[in-house]
């Protein structure tokens, strides 16, 4: 029953998707002077990965996959990534947003449309924690503030839900039902499809950035006032906005259905910003998410439009490694 109501979800995902136009063309690309990114491999045939997360402080760096919940350990050293979580342990039958805490060495996985959040120990994999959501919605990314709370988005609920560091802490293999943490009703109009997606935190944790996919908007998100804004960027939009990464005033957007990957420089106070790049890679195949590494971008190539038109991907499966502009 789980495993039916993940893959309908995903099944949404990719319809909402399909149904957006694709908008924008590339002003530049990534690739080097023979057109020959760097890839790693992520073994196995129907694995559709979706979410990234930088181990900070090492070259490592983890995969999610949104097809069976299997979570990969890579490397920049290595040219393949490895198993680390099998696919459905844990109730854990589909994976999107991973978030490495290095401080506590702690692993973070939203369950997408299992309503479960995730946490491991990120060095043998034992589960800490499971968080339950119930059933409706779509649990996205996750993204982890200095005081060890973690915040993650849900899609198709206007919830933005919380981690507490005590409840993470609570102890070994148990599992906490979560409350909604911030009712976004009244602050982010939610439509149809998939909405809230992409969640990053400023490094002192003041405030939240996350993207609206269907709508291209940008919100900035404060967690203790339980306020939000939309980023005002010039009148410019992130429609099929996925995956984020930032770095200081630096934002990188991945827009997964157009294929572009987006630097936007915000403002000190992150209420605004401008677009400053938008570029594509030849490796790029449906890309979903960005992640930061040793001066790198990893771009996770999910290839979700072979599994909507029900084609056999191109194997392998791959995260792209590309200089950071």
């Amino acid at each position: 029953m789980r495993r039916s109501r993940a893959l309908a979800a995903a099944a949404t995902l990719l319809c909402a998707l399909a149904a957006v136009p694709v908008l924008a063309e590339a002003s530049g690309s990534y690739a080097g002077p023979k057109g020959a990114p760097r890839t790693i491999a992520i073994p196995g045939d129907t694995v559709f990965p979706e979410g990234v997360g930088e181990w900070p402080g090492t070259r490592r760096f983890f995969v999610s996959s949104n097809s069976d919940g299997a979570i990969f350990l890579g490397s920049l050293k290595r040219p393949q990534a490895e198993l680390f979580l099998p696919g459905g342990a844990d109730g854990r039958t589909s994976a999107t947003g991973v978030e490495v805490d290095a401080k506590r060495g702690r692993l973070f996985v939203a369950g997408a449309a299992t309503g479960r959040v995730f946490v491991y120990d990120a060095h043998d994999g034992t589960l800490l924690r499971r968080f339950e959501t119930g059933s409706g919605g779509f649990l996205n990314d996750v993204a982890l503030t200095p005081s060890g709370d973690a915040y993650v988005t849900d899609s198709l609920r206007p919830v933005l839900w919380r981690l507490s560091a005590k409840d993470i802490a609570a102890g070994v293999g148990g599992t906490t039902q979560l409350k909604p943490f911030l009712d976004l009703t009244s602050i982010v109009p939610y439509e149809d499809g998939f909405n809230l997606n992409g969640l990053v935190s400023t490094s002192d944790g003041r405030y939240l950035l996350a993207i609206q996919s269907n709508t291209g908007q940008l919100h900035r998100i404060d967690p203790v006032a339980g306020t939000a804004q939309a980023v005002d960027l010039g009148g410019e939009t992130l429609l099929n906005g996925d995956g984020l990464a930032l770095a200081g005033h630096t934002l990188y957007v991945v827009r997964n259905r157009d294929e572009l990957l987006v630097t936007v420089r915000l403002s000190k106070d992150l209420s605004s910003g401008r677009i400053v790049d938008s570029a594509t890679d030849p490796s790029f195949m449906f890309p979903t998410t960005v992640a930061l590494s040793k001066g790198k971008l990893l771009v996770v190539n999910s290839q979700f439009d072979r599994r909507m038109a029900m084609q056999p991907p191109e194997l392998p499966f791959t995260v792209s490694v590309l200089p950071r502009g």
